[in-house]
């Protein structure tokens, strides 16, 4: 006993020092894969064809239905937004109950029902599984299509359209579709407000007659309900649906680069770049590749990868910088991106390049790959506390003809990458030398920088390519002189010396005045007013100014009393040289479907503003300046001289429309009126 009791203590004392070495520094060996229970489904087919999944899950009273329309995407040319705007449709009322209807139902039920161009989903507590699923039957079988719907979606889609003409991330998703798969593929495919406006009910009905079929549908229900009362509700509600024969479509696969190509998309406000270094990819979903390359890029540019510490960490270059990998039944991408300032632009894109290529030539450390399978593991196991997920598993297995056991050995194919597999998949999939980097941001700043990568392409921020010498010998002062011929002629617009001019905008029921007064370019006051209520003014005299919001005067800075004194000419375009402005004349790119001059305005006051003159006309459509466009939608003959009618106003806080209902050329301005008290 004594000699154990020895031993005991021994092997004791020579563990202490050998847990105090521990290096703490190094990330644990990760384990054996753990054994994962994915959970049971059921599932069972109907004899129209409609594939239905089970999964059962008692632990709350609810349940979710989940129907998924399988069919290859589809080209909509023209009519680009008429396949997503049919989805919409199909929430907007059925043959049995209108609009208000179907929502007062739902809402009763407390439940939920959405829908896409691919599916219908909703969800409540599971006693009322019997009427939901009625409901929803209801919006699969007998959508009613009312034209007056179509009108809604198609004008709040063009509103979410205007608002995104200005947003550099929506540039970038733009110009990054057209140019990966290109306008004739139907992932290259950009909805514009002119696609929207060529949507008709009866694209809409002949899409859903088209691909609306059970045949090619799953259903997924998850939730308090058992396979037998699943069965019992799906044949009763479903079972009449008739299915069909649905095309299938084939597409030319996106060409490889044969060397990198810099696409740069110009928008001189901008005080950073968006930056995307990416390629179209082949990889299938399922395919051996797919789990080594979500390692692969989880090092590469996860959410405290490689990436994120050179770019954000190391360089202060950026907030973050990421990478994907995606895989896709047609085509695939990978993809880098970050938003950086102007100045280290080209910088960033050296770093992103480094990063690339070193995933390629070098194999990843051991810790890295280590991490990056804790992550991933964590975040399957994670996944697996939703019954969702296995429903979305069984689909997944369905779709795309997977293995029946992928997601069990799942983790144990993530336990067995290894370094080499890893730089045999970046030397696959990663292609720094055959990619596209593409840059939205101010031209003049960013552009001799890239050059290095390059000779920069122009693009607009529909990713039509800006052809080079398009301008043919035009200057920017004939832009300008045409503009001046086309509103009226020098000679008449000379003889105005002041402005009144009133607007009226309508925003969410409430009526909106704005009116400006110009004098001599000496005076200028901007008063917007909601009834009889002041809500802003701004006024100009002389060279002093005051601004009054929410009844605080504030006088302004000098730099904005400079841009105002052009301002306060009734057509600055007649005293440029007076005022300092200086101008230049960047390409032609196209505003509501007709090309137009591209002309930036560098203001005194240190701001820039964007103007688009209609190529044809010379007139004025659309000016770009402190984060709001502005369209001029039409023009009115006052005096003989052209005047801007119906404008469109798109800010950060929405898109309204409005109209000019009085102009006066030559009033007597009470000189009150510029009063700086």
């Amino acid at each position: 006993m004594k000699k154990i009791l020895l031993n005991i203590i021994a092997v004791c004392l020579l563990a202490v020092p050998a847990f105090g070495q521990l290096d703490r520094s190094k990330a644990p060996e990760p384990g054996p894969a753990p054994e994962i229970n994915l959970g049971d489904y059921e599932s069972f087919t109907l004899k129209n064809g409609l594939r239905v999944f089970v999964v059962q899950n008692n632990k709350l009273p609810r349940v979710a239905f989940n129907l998924l329309i399988d069919r290859d995407p589809v080209l909509e040319g023209e009519k680009a937004g008429y396949v997503s705007a049919t989805g919409d449709l199909l929430r907007r009322g059925t043959a049995n109950r209108t609009k208000d209807q179907l929502d007062e139902e739902i809402d009763f039920l407390g439940a939920n029902l959405s829908t896409s161009s691919t599916g219908v989903y909703a969800s409540s507590l599971s006693r009322h599984k019997e009427k939901l699923m009625e409901l929803m039957a209801d919006v699969i079988m007998n959508p009613a299509f009312p034209q007056e719907e179509l009108d809604k979606i198609i004008t709040q889609t063009k509103s979410g359209l205007a608002a995104s003409k200005d947003n550099p991330q929506a540039i970038a998703s733009n110009v990054q579709a057209a140019l990966l798969y290109g306008k004739d593929h139907p992932y290259g495919e950009i909805v514009t407000e002119e696609t929207v406006e060529n949507i008709t009910l009866d694209d809409a009905e002949n899409y859903y007659r088209t691909y609306f079929k059970p045949n090619t549908a799953y259903l997924a229900i998850v939730g308090d309900i058992t396979t037998k009362q699943a069965k019992k509700l799906v044949k009763k509600h479903l079972g009449k649906w008739k299915k069909g024969e649905v095309p299938s479509h084939e597409y030319p696969d996106p060409q490889p680069l044969e060397a990198t190509k810099v696409a740069l998309v110009d928008r001189p406000a901008s005080v950073q770049s968006v930056v995307h270094i990416m390629h179209p990819v082949e990889l299938k979903p399922g395919e051996e590749d797919v789990i080594t390359g979500r390692l692969m890029n989880e090092i590469l540019g996860g959410g405290d990868a490689r990436l994120f510490k050179n770019l954000r960490e190391e360089k202060g270059y950026t907030y973050g910088a990421y990478s994907s990998l995606s895989s896709d039944e047609l085509v695939g991408k990978f993809t880098a991106n970050a938003n950086v300032r102007n100045v280290v632009t080209d910088s960033a894109v050296a770093e992103f390049m480094k990063e690339l290529k070193k995933m390629r030539e070098e194999q990843v450390e051991e810790e890295e790959l280590s991490s990056a399978k804790n992550y991933i593991t964590g975040s399957f196991a994670r996944s697996l506390e939703s019954p969702q997920t296995i429903a979305s598993f069984a689909l997944n297995i369905a779709r795309y003809d997977l293995d029946k056991d992928y997601y069990k050995n799942y983790l144990k194919n993530v336990a067995a990458v290894s370094a080499a597999d890893v730089q045999r998949v970046a030397r696959k999939y990663i292609q720094p030398d055959k990619s596209y980097i593409m840059v939205v941001g101010n031209a003049d700043e960013v552009k001799a920088g890239l050059s290095q990568f390059g000779e920069p392409e122009m693009y607009d921020i529909y990713g039509n390519k800006v052809k080079e010498g398009a301008l043919g010998d035009i200057t920017a002062e004939q832009v300008i002189d045409k503009y001046i011929s086309a509103i009226g002629g020098e000679e008449k617009l000379s003889r105005i010396e002041s402005l009144t001019q009133v607007m009226q905008f309508s925003v969410n029921g409430m009526e909106i005045t704005n009116t400006t007064i110009k004098e001599g370019g000496e005076k200028y006051l901007n008063v917007t007013k909601m009834g009889e209520r002041e809500l802003s003014k701004m006024v100009y005299n002389r060279g002093e100014g005051k601004m009054v919001a929410n009844g605080q005067i504030t006088d302004l800075p000098s730099a904005q009393l400079a841009g105002l004194k052009s301002q306060a000419y009734v057509f600055p375009e007649l005293h440029f040289d007076e005022t300092g402005m200086e101008f230049d004349l960047r390409g032609i790119e196209k505003v509501n479907g007709k090309d137009a001059y591209k002309l930036v305005m560098n203001i005194p006051d240190g701001d820039k503003a964007i103007n688009y003159f209609d190529k044809e006309t010379g007139l004025l459509v659309k000016t770009e300046a402190s984060g709001m466009n502005i369209e001029i939608l039409s023009y009115k003959d006052r005096e003989g001289i052209k005047m801007p009618e119906k404008i469109k106003m798109i800010t950060p806080q929405g898109t309204f429309e409005g109209e000019v209902v009085s102009v006066e050329f030559n009033s007597d301005v009470p000189d009150n009126a510029f009063s700086l008290n």
